[in-house]
């Protein structure tokens, strides 16, 4: 186990230099000047201007500014923002709980109502549960995510008042209270993320017990007198969710992204917001910072994907 965790990092090594080359040149041919705002200010000499340009190597060659840059990731160095006059790292440390906490519930949630709908769905195919899941998971991937959520806005907030329309962290409570008020502003987020998700994993469920199913040894399982629900769950759940943890993992990077359209709608202070007020300002130090982490997601995922394999199934050896 540990010789295969240390192959797949030491191959994992050049994607994410190469995937930080690309990014670093894209942002850096990529038309707009961090410090276009200084140019037009008055009050700003042009000394100072370039006294900056100079600091921060703005001018430099780029393979020069990647090598600066990848040295100083190396030491932990993120670079400075130059919209919000802070480390990068520190708006990154301030911003990614919320993120965290709002995505990994939706996961959550999407994971609990797939995993048991696309299961019973399967075996029972065509019948009337089936159709009813079918059609929901159908609207439910079908509906954007701005669109359910200014929905639910409408319905709890606007209308019936249950729920706050913008998450706040700083929540003027205590004890229990600041719990249950932190719980009920991320309900509507999650859920619509959760659910956005929970459609496109029933259906992949769904899918790939049936093909399962089928196969000779779960025939052989029943005739043996075993009982229903422990074949469905020893013997076809089991291999039946290895494509699905590869769905799962490979998507979760762009769950993060698509909660940028969530975080913008109900006002989470999180990665996402953090990125669109990165690129209106050209904040180029941040705008790299987190797509470097969103490209080390991916990979990261990939191999939480290849571990989960050999524990739902033993015959995937360690290669």
């Amino acid at each position: 186990m540990g010789n295969y965790l240390l192959r797949r990092l030491i191959i994992l090594l050049p994607s994410v230099l190469g995937i930080s080359l690309i990014l670093f040149v894209l942002l850096a041919l990529a038309p707009g000047d961090p410090f276009g705002e200084l140019a037009t200010n008055p009050n700003i000499p042009p000394e100072v201007r370039e006294a900056l340009r100079v600091k921060f190597g703005i001018d430099d060659p780029i393979f020069v500014r990647y090598v600066r840059w990848l040295i100083a990731m190396l030491r932990g160095d993120w670079g400075f923002s130059f919209a919000s006059r802070v480390d990068v790292d520190t708006l990154i440390l301030q911003r990614i709980p919320a993120t965290l906490y709002v995505v990994g519930s939706s996961q959550l949630v999407a994971l609990l109502v797939a995993l048991p709908v696309g299961v019973y769905a399967a075996v029972r195919p065509y019948s009337i549960f089936d159709q009813i899941a079918d059609t929901f998971a159908f609207i439910g991937f079908s509906l954007p995510t701005f669109f359910t959520g200014l929905l639910l806005i409408l319905i709890f907030s606007v209308n019936l008042g249950w729920l706050p329309f913008v998450y706040r962290t700083d929540i003027a409570a205590t004890g229990w209270q600041w719990y249950w008020e932190y719980i009920k502003q991320a309900i509507m987020p999650v859920t619509v993320l959760g659910l956005f998700q929970a459609a496109s994993y029933t259906r992949y469920v769904r899918s790939a017990v049936l093909d399962v199913i089928r196969l000779d040894y779960v025939t052989t399982a029943r005739s043996k007198g075993l009982d229903e629900s422990k074949v469905i769950i020893k013997h076809v759940v089991r291999n039946a969710l290895i494509p699905v943890v590869t769905l799962v993992m490979l998507q979760m990077p762009s769950v993060f992204g698509g909660a940028i359209v969530t975080e913008q709608i109900f006002r989470i202070p999180g990665i996402g917001s953090l990125l669109i007020s990165a690129i209106l300002a050209n904040d180029t130090p941040v705008i790299m910072a987190v797509a470097f982490v969103f490209a080390c997601l991916v990979l990261l995922f990939n191999l939480l994907a290849d571990i989960i394999y050999v524990w739902l199934d033993p015959r995937i050896a360690y290669r």
